[in-house]
């Protein structure tokens, strides 16, 4: 099986119990997590083989993270080891109008120190098939930035399907860099873009004249007008994949997702209500995951739609960055919607 590579940083990931504020409590729930990360590990657990691409400390922090990818039957064989510290994220979760928040500290991290020389993209992209980024890691530092310059060059000429989650983060751009600049360089070479409509307009400036972006609830026409849009802007970019979420409370929200396919089908997926939500941190990266797998095994766009969403919608189910989800349990809430019978 042809495997689904990705480059990213994996983080100590320090959670508030429950939901208390932060150090309202003398302890944190330790576990590890990372968008690119989160993302080989679903789709490992999906089934795909994936390949985790990162710089780690060299000691027992490192060896850690190393075992926790090793767990979800990851491949490490390119984890890097270098002098340096792992990056940290801080999650408070919210409640009802107060919303969760999270605090980065993942400056002079390993991968933030990275270089482009640090990696061997020829061999690490042998027998892969697809190669997956997000907009978080070039936003990590300026070397970050040209590692995933240097790796899509490099997948594009060994003929890899691109994907990039733009997943825009306020805070860590801090280094005077434009994330839209940045954003729009590595747009060049992607053939598979995931976004939310805020993301588009944020960092690609792209939007759609005559409606209000300000409200929720935009409508699907929207949606096929701002795919269109992006394709028009981007000639390379083959499918189209937008999330939508409306947030009535922390743990109240609604989610659905749309695609636009290379020949200019349009898919709207079903809407989940979601009530009581266990942690919502790491849902766009299970899209993400289920997104990849439905092209990759899937014939159909809409199929493919609906396994990423089912996923999106399970991961809030689930405790962790990671979406914990067998194929099966996705397939089944795609035929069977929001059954809730005990799995005898």
């Amino acid at each position: 099986m042809q495997s689904v590579v990705s480059f990213g940083e994996i983080l100590l990931r320090l959670k508030t119990p429950g939901h208390e504020r932060f150090f309202q409590s003398n302890a944190l729930e330790a576990t590890f997590g990372g968008s690119e990360a989160n993302v080989v590990s679903a789709l490992s657990l999906f089934g795909q083989s994936a390949s985790f691409v990162t710089a780690v400390p060299d000691n027992a922090v490192g060896d850690a993270v190393v075992s926790e990818l090793k767990k979800y039957n990851v491949d490490t064989s390119s984890v890097k080891r270098k002098q340096g510290r792992l990056g940290i994220y801080f999650l408070e979760t919210g409640a009802y109008q107060r919303p969760s928040n999270i605090i980065y500290d993942r400056a002079d991290s390993c991968v933030a120190r990275t270089s482009p020389s640090d990696y061997n993209w020829s061999d690490i992209f042998k027998g892969a098939r697809w190669f997956h980024l997000s907009g978080i890691t070039p936003a990590i530092s300026e070397n970050a930035g040209a590692v995933c310059i240097e790796a899509l060059k490099a997948a594009k000429e060994a003929g890899l399907v691109v994907s990039l989650d733009v997943n825009y983060r306020r805070k860590l751009w801090n280094d005077g860099r434009s994330a839209s600049a940045v954003i729009k360089e590595l747009m060049n070479y992607v053939d598979v873009l995931i976004a939310n409509e805020e993301h588009i307009r944020l960092c690609l400036d792209i939007t759609v004249p005559g409606y209000d972006t300000s409200r929720e609830g935009l409508p699907g026409d929207y949606f096929r007008k701002l795919s269109e849009n992006v394709k028009n802007a981007y000639p390379n970019v083959s499918v189209v994949a937008l999330t939508r979420r409306r947030t009535y409370t922390s743990d109240i929200n609604d989610f659905s997702a749309v695609l636009y396919d290379s020949v200019g089908n349009f898919f709207v997926s079903r809407k989940y209500h979601l009530e009581n939500i266990v942690d919502r941190v790491g849902a766009g990266d299970a899209f993400s995951a289920g997104l990849i797998y439905g092209l990759l095994n899937y014939s159909d766009g809409k199929d493919a739609l609906d396994f990423a969403a089912a996923a999106a919608c399970l991961k809030h189910t689930i405790p962790g960055d990671v979406a914990i989800l067998s194929r099966e349990e996705v397939e089944r809430l795609v035929k069977c919607g929001d059954s809730n019978r005990i799995q005898r």
